[in-house]
């Protein structure tokens, strides 16, 4: 009996979650990923999937198979490339997450110059601001940005983000400066998807819930209304520097700023690193320390 057969079938499904892209991934037949599929589960005993005309998603005993499988495949990936010259000339494909805005702004130019640089290479990036599962969803890397929460991924630190309290100097002059974190409340605060800032207060971290008429899970609407005189904002050093720097924007409560937060290269840790995403992060590493190291320093 050939225990590999139908396994490579059964990843790219649960990867793609579609026997069709499956079947474009590996360069088959939708009909022939289906057969080999369907005795997998007959030889198994157990149903893998859970079919509709609209999707395909793993069942409880699929999503297990998987990541046994996913573990597998990697590891015989991993000893092939031993043999090759793939850690000279890294190949094949490399699927990615990242937020929206950061990954616009700083990621995918990035990704774009690896690409140059390393032809054979395929990149399959999805931006999204909710927190993917990169198992099940088949991701080698994922940014995150922040505090990380989730202790079976492992972690690399690529670059810091600084968060900056700041307004309009019409609002300002208007409403007056805040001194202490007290002060909020008597102010208008433009809220993301979060009602708590973050602030340093005589050495440890504390939030702040704050209040306002705007609330908006756009950091660019955010400081758009910031510019416009509607409130005070806490947004990333991106997307404030050069507001600070031309004084359209001004900072507020310095002593109250957080540390530096992370910006955090993840990925599965039941997994080997390829050289690919090994040197993907560290091209990376190299690219985002550089884009975020000089907003942190202006104010």
């Amino acid at each position: 009996m050939n225990h590999w057969e139908g396994i490579c079938e059964f990843i790219a499904v649960a990867e793609s979650q579609s026997f069709t892209q499956a079947a474009t991934r590996l360069n088959v037949s939708t009909a022939q990923v289906s057969r080999q599929v369907s005795a997998l589960e007959k030889r198994l005993a157990t149903k893998l999937f859970y079919r509709t005309t609209r999707k395909v998603t793993l069942s409880e005993e699929g999503t297990l198979y998987y990541r046994h499988c996913r573990a597998l495949q990697d590891g015989i990936e991993e000893a092939e490339r031993t043999l090759g010259s793939l850690k000279q000339e890294p190949q094949g494909l490399l699927r990615l997450t990242a937020p929206v805005t950061y990954g616009e702004q700083f990621v995918l130019p990035l990704l774009n110059d690896f690409l140059l640089k390393y032809h054979k290479l395929q990149l399959d990036l999805e931006l999204t601001n909710k927190t993917l599962d990169l198992i099940e969803g088949g991701f080698d890397l994922a940014i995150r940005l922040g505090n990380l929460t989730d202790s079976s991924l492992m972690a690399r630190k690529l670059a810091t983000r600084c968060n900056y309290v700041c307004a309009s100097p019409n609002y300002l002059s208007q409403y007056g400066v805040p001194h202490s974190l007290s002060e909020l409340q008597q102010h208008q605060c433009l809220v993301g998807n979060h009602p708590y800032w973050r602030f340093k207060e005589q050495g440890q971290e504390r939030t702040w819930r704050v209040n306002g008429r705007l609330q908006c899970n756009s950091g660019i609407g955010l400081r758009d209304a910031a510019r416009k005189g509607l409130g005070l904002v806490q947004l990333p050093d991106y997307y404030v520097h050069a507001d600070l720097q031309h004084g359209t924007l001004v900072t507020v409560l310095e002593h109250y700023r957080a540390e530096p937060e992370g910006v955090w290269g993840l990925y599965p840790q039941n997994r080997h690193l390829s050289p690919k995403v090994s040197l993907l992060l560290d091209w990376l590493q190299q690219g985002l320390s550089k884009d975020t190291a000089t907003p942190a320093t202006f104010a």
